[in-house]
């Protein structure tokens, strides 16, 4: 269900800036085969592919998940808590914050496996402020040519202007991200 309505949504978001397929792939480096299966549902995307659509688009992973759910409420159980897996990669998603169009901070609790090696070619928004708390596991994470490893109980804060990449140790890494 979640992925139909992200199909729609992706398509929308496309018509809405008059980009057709040819044009939005150029800008966000997704090829147009790839564009085309994503937006009628033929495919699920990746966390690589999520990631340079939506800086094609200047939004965030999690903005963009949020657009496809009707209304948001104050508060969230966890059991009600957007959950999405990349179908590639040992990784999950969960959108903590409850869902809201009008405010712009977010908590995303994810969960990385064993080695798993995820790179963003951009910031979704340049200068977008993150704090990224550690709560199990090992990550080495690089912010732009920055490198850093964070273990349990970790906090490192950050303004994204270009690439970064997360690479969980021999435990996999779970860990909050505030976005601002």
């Amino acid at each position: 269900m979640l992925d139909e309505h992200l199909a729609l949504r992706l398509k929308a978001l496309r018509l809405e800036q008059g980009l057709s397929l040819e044009q939005l792939a150029s800008r966000s480096g997704v090829s147009r085969a790839t564009l085309s299966r994503l937006e009628n549902a033929e495919v699920s995307p990746t966390t690589a592919v999520l990631g340079q659509l939506c800086t094609a688009y200047g939004l965030t992973l999690t903005r963009l998940l949020h657009s496809v759910e009707a209304g948001f409420p104050a508060q969230v159980p966890r059991s009600a808590q957007q959950l999405w897996a990349d179908p590639v990669q040992a990784f999950t998603r969960r959108s903590v914050s409850p869902p809201s169009r009008a405010l712009a901070g977010e908590v995303i609790e994810s969960q990385l496996g064993p080695g798993v090696d995820i790179r963003y070619e951009s910031s979704p928004r340049p200068g977008l402020e993150h704090h990224l708390l550690m709560l199990d596991g090992e990550l080495q994470l690089w912010v732009e040519e920055q490198h850093h490893r964070l273990g349990v109980g970790d906090c490192l804060r950050y303004r994204l202007w270009g690439s970064s990449r997360f690479l969980s140790g021999k435990a996999g890494a779970r860990y909050l991200l505030f976005l601002v």
